[in-house]
C-alpha cells in the first residue's frame, strides 16, 4: 500500500501541471422586502404556518400572535395571555400547521413566588419591554395556536426562577423548550419537553452558574441535541476559553450523555442556534475581533465543514444549506466586501461549499429570524433601530 501511495506521489511529481484559471466570485444579490411587521421592543420572531406568516412576541406587556399574508395584509390577532405581564420568545410550527409558542408568565395565583433574582436575563434577541417586571416571570408557558388563530391550549410549568425560553422545537409527539434560568448564583440553561397535549415532564437544569441554553434539536430516535455556550464544567468538561459554544446530547431520560466544547483561546464563544441536520451558527468574539462560525456537525457531533467570517453579533443557520448573519467584512468566495455591517444570507450545497449570497440593506443592525419554507422560499427577518422587517430571496 504505502508503494502504491509513493507511485502516486512520484507521478503527480512529474506530470506537467494544467494551467486553470482562478474560480470567478459569486456576485452578491439583494433581497427584497418582503413587508415590515412591527418595533424591535414588540417583535420577538416569525413562523410561517401554510401560506400566513405568523408574528409574536409581546406588546404593552402581554404576549401575543398575528397572522400576516405576503402583502402585509393582517389575517388575525390574538392576545395569547391575561396575566399581569407576559413574555412569547420563540415558537415552531408542527406537521399539521398549528403554532407552538414558548414565553413566561407569573406564577398561577396561590402558588408563593420566590424572591426575585438579582441577576437580570438579557440573552441575544431579548426583546422584553420595560413595562414587564421580569421577576414576576416564573412560569414557562406554551401556548398552542391553530393556523386559523384559535387558541387551542396553554399549559404552564412553575419554577423556582426567573426564566427566559430562548427556542422550541416541535414534531409529531409534542415539544421541547430550552432557555435561561437565572437564580443568585448566575444564569442556567434549561431543557423541558411536553407531550402533543402540553403537559410537561420534570424540567432538566444544565449547569448552574454561566450556560446559556440557545437551542434544540428533537431527534426520532427520542433523544435531544441542545447548543448554547458555558463557563463552567460540564458532564466533566472544563472551559478551554472565557466560555465555550456547547452542544450536549441528552437522553431519553434526560440525562446528559455527551458534551461537545468549541473554544477560541481568552476568546468568547455562543451557538445561536441549530437545525435539525445539525449545520449550527454562532458568534466567536476573540483577539478583538467578532465573527460568525458556521459549522456542519454529524450525528456523533464530528464536524464537517465550517467558516468564520467577519460579522457583529448573533449568527442564524436553517436547514442545511442557509446561514444569516451581518457581515462587516470580505468573504473570499464572494465578490463582497462591504464598508458598513450589512446581513447576508450565504447559501451552502451538501459539501458546504457557498453557492449563493444575498444581501439586506444597510442600516439593518441584528438578525432575528432564518426561515427556509415551501411557500415563501427563504425568509430573513432584521431588525433595525424602529422596525423589524422580512426579506425574501429574489430568484436566479
Amino acid at each position: 500500500m504505502k508503494r502504491f501511495f509513493s507511485i502516486l506521489l512520484l507521478v503527480s511529481l512529474v506530470t506537467t501541471p494544467v494551467s486553470q484559471a482562478a474560480p470567478k466570485k459569486i456576485a452578491v444579490q439583494p433581497m427584497q422586502l418582503l413587508t415590515t411587521i412591527g418595533s424591535p421592543e414588540e417583535v420577538s420572531g416569525a413562523v410561517v404556518s401554510g401560506k400566513s406568516i405568523v408574528v409574536f412576541g409581546t406588546k404593552s406587556s402581554k404576549a401575543y400572535a398575528r397572522a400576516i399574508d405576503g402583502t402585509g395584509k393582517e389575517l388575525w390577532n390574538l392576545s395569547l395571555d391575561q396575566s399581569a405581564a407576559s413574555i412569547a420568545t420563540a415558537a415552531a410550527v408542527d406537521p399539521v400547521g398549528d403554532i407552538w409558542i414558548a414565553g413566561a408568565t407569573p406564577l398561577a395565583m396561590g402558588l408563593i413566588a420566590p424572591t426575585p433574582s438579582a441577576t437580570p436575563l438579557n440573552p441575544d434577541n431579548a426583546a422584553i419591554p420595560p413595562t414587564t417586571f421580569v421577576g414576576d416571570l416564573h412560569a414557562l408557558t406554551i401556548w398552542k395556536v391553530s393556523a386559523a388563530g384559535v387558541l387551542i391550549f396553554t399549559q404552564t410549568l412553575p419554577t423556582s426562577y426567573v426564566l427566559f425560553p430562548t427556542a422550541i422545537s416541535v414534531d409529531k409527539n409534542g415539544a421541547s423548550t430550552v432557555g435561561i434560568l437565572a437564580s443568585n448564583k448566575g444564569s442556567a440553561g434549561f431543557l423541558a419537553n411536553a407531550d402533543t397535549t402540553g403537559v410537561f415532564s420534570k424540567l432538566l437544569q444544565i449547569g448552574s452558574v454561566s450556560t446559556t441554553a440557545d437551542a434544540v434539536v428533537r431527534h426520532s430516535d427520542g433523544t435531544f441535541t441542545v447548543a448554547g455556550s458555558s463557563s463552567e464544567t460540564l458532564a466533566g468538561k472544563k472551559v478551554a476559553g472565557i466560555s465555550d459554544g456547547i452542544l450536549i446530547k441528552v437522553s431519553k431520560a434526560l440525562k446528559i450523555t455527551s458534551v461537545v466544547r468549541s473554544s477560541a483561546a481568552k476568546g468568547k464563544r455562543v451557538w445561536n442556534s441549530a437545525s435539525s441536520s445539525l449545520l449550527l451558527a454562532g458568534e466567536v468574539v476573540a483577539a478583538g475581533k467578532t465573527e460568525s462560525a458556521v459549522t456542519k456537525f454529524s450525528a456523533t457531533f464530528t464536524p464537517t465543514w465550517t467558516y468564520r467570517f467577519a460579522s457583529t453579533g448573533p449568527t442564524l443557520s436553517a436547514s442545511s444549506s442557509h446561514a444569516f448573519f451581518i457581515s462587516t467584512g470580505a468573504v473570499t468566495q464572494l465578490n463582497w466586501n462591504p464598508k458598513v455591517p450589512t446581513p447576508l444570507v450565504l447559501t451552502f450545497d451538501s459539501k458546504g461549499v457557498i453557492t449563493a449570497a444575498d444581501s439586506g440593506p444597510i442600516g439593518q443592525n441584528e438578525v432575528l429570524g432564518l426561515l427556509v419554507t415551501k411557500e415563501f422560499g427563504v425568509l430573513a427577518l432584521t431588525s433595525s433601530a424602529d422596525s423589524v422587517s422580512i426579506f425574501t430571496l429574489l430568484p436566479r
